[in-house]
């Protein structure tokens, strides 16, 4: 059977696609002050972000890196209380790595020194994409609820450790028994044993690495629970 159909209508996808293609070469061609406006408002923009990478962002990377590798410095000279300073006035005045560092070195003299409230005040301005990095920071914080006895928020803490360090079979195990020790001082004795469980399951090995027996926790939680 012939085919009737117009011509018109048999045309295809990639004949529509010339001829889009040719009405904006034309609409450029009657109008060529589009085209220079539009390649004038590329050229600043791009012209702006050389301008900001340049002059303003790495200038401010330099800077930052070499406050905080004077703080570096003084910590290794067994300096606690300058490094401290140091940092927090790179955490305060920098952006970029080396402020975000400052922030997580800061807290940690801080915790050292028994000021949980203050560390956790850096601790929150820290953020790390990298994983153990980000779990060590987030256990620090819940270790600054423990002290200060706000056992729910360092359980929410542990918690989020154990997320982001992604089964990790040395770092993970180690957050678990972190909160299963909240749970214990908040009397959660059943939460404690299912804590254990979780371990000894998931990671069977990590009782002997640091040589504790974890069924004997377990034996003991699920005793209390059982009172």
């Amino acid at each position: 059977m012939a085919n009737n159909k117009p011509q018109d209508e048999t045309r295809t996808s990639i004949d529509e696609v010339n001829d889009t293609l040719t009405g904006i070469g034309e609409k450029v061609q009657n109008n060529p002050k589009v085209l220079i406006w539009s390649c004038i408002g590329v050229a600043v923009v791009v012209a702006a972000i050389l301008i900001y990478v340049y002059a303003i962002r790495q200038p401010g990377q330099v800077s930052g890196n070499k406050a905080l590798g004077q703080a570096d410095i003084e910590l290794l000279m067994g300096n606690d209380s300058i490094a401290l300073a140091k940092y927090q006035q790179v955490a305060d005045e920098h952006g970029y790595d080396a402020g975000n560092l400052a922030n997580l070195n800061a807290a940690i003299l801080l915790y050292k020194d028994k000021k949980y409230e203050e560390a956790l005040g850096y601790l929150k301005n820290f953020s790390s994409s990298e994983t153990i990095i980000g779990a060590s920071a987030k256990s620090l914080e819940g270790d600054c609820y423990v002290n200060l006895k706000k056992y729910p928020e360092a359980i929410d803490c542990f918690k989020q450790a154990v997320k982001v360090s992604d089964n990790n079979p040395h770092y993970t195990p180690a957050f678990l028994m972190k909160e299963a020790t909240v749970y214990r001082e908040m009397k959660d004795y059943s939460a404690e044993a299912a804590i254990y469980e979780q371990i000894i399951k998931d990671y069977p090995t990590y009782g002997a690495e640091i040589n504790v027996d974890l069924q004997k926790y377990l034996d003991r939680a699920k005793t209390a629970a059982a009172k």
